[in-house]
């Protein structure tokens, strides 16, 4: 017999999973912010990779990507998406999905400007996911970059932002012995509340 589905508030998983994030960090795990993230072409077909998670609140997940790579093309396409974060030490998993929306161009540029001078360089010089004829050529774009830009103020590529996912279903995993894990999913039931039921491993 399933288990009685409950309501929860909307707030309810995202403070959930910032409690969980701070487990992680506090633990010491390494990379606490890496996520897979699954996208799928207009045929269907998925495709998956990690990527960093850069900030959540109510309003959803967010990752940058240079949006002519296979990803970026693929949820500019079919906006729509899944990740999964596991923190192994600490047998903890989220799992997340829901249609995804582009970032702000102001939030997408206070996030570049923050990152380090090489991973700007790094966002003009890579044309990501396509073909290299070797590792020298993107050295050499690099430094074509690095020269263009000699100082500080790199501004942020056009093809080069960000998404949100905004989740429809999170699923938190709690890892147990003899796998008898415990499960609990977070259906959006409407912009206010939640349907939280409990799965068997």
């Amino acid at each position: 017999m399933e288990e009685e589905t409950r309501q929860a508030e909307f707030g309810e998983p995202f403070r959930r999973f910032g409690e969980w994030m701070e487990r992680a960090m506090a633990a010491g795990v390494a990379e606490p912010t890496a996520m897979a993230l699954a996208t799928a072409d207009t045929e269907g077909r998925p495709s998956v990779r990690m990527v960093l998670l850069k900030g959540f609140d109510e309003r959803g997940f967010v990752f940058y990507t240079n949006l002519e790579s296979r990803k970026g093309r693929e949820l500019i396409a079919n906006p729509h998406a899944a990740l999964c974060l596991f923190w192994q030490p600490l047998e903890l998993q989220v799992r997340i999905e829901g249609p995804v929306t582009s970032v702000t161009d102001a939030e997408a540029d206070e996030y570049y400007a923050s990152r380090a001078r090489g991973s700007r360089i790094g966002a003009w010089a890579s044309q990501q996911s396509r073909p290299l004829a070797s590792y020298d050529e993107l050295m050499g774009r690099v430094q074509q970059y690095e020269a263009r830009f000699t100082g500080d103020d790199i501004p942020r590529p056009p093809y080069w932002s960000g998404f949100r996912l905004d989740p429809q279903r999170i699923e938190f995993w709690q890892g147990r012995p003899s796998r008898l894990h415990e499960r609990e999913r977070f259906d959006r039931a409407d912009g206010q509340r939640w349907a939280v039921q409990k799965l068997y491993p």
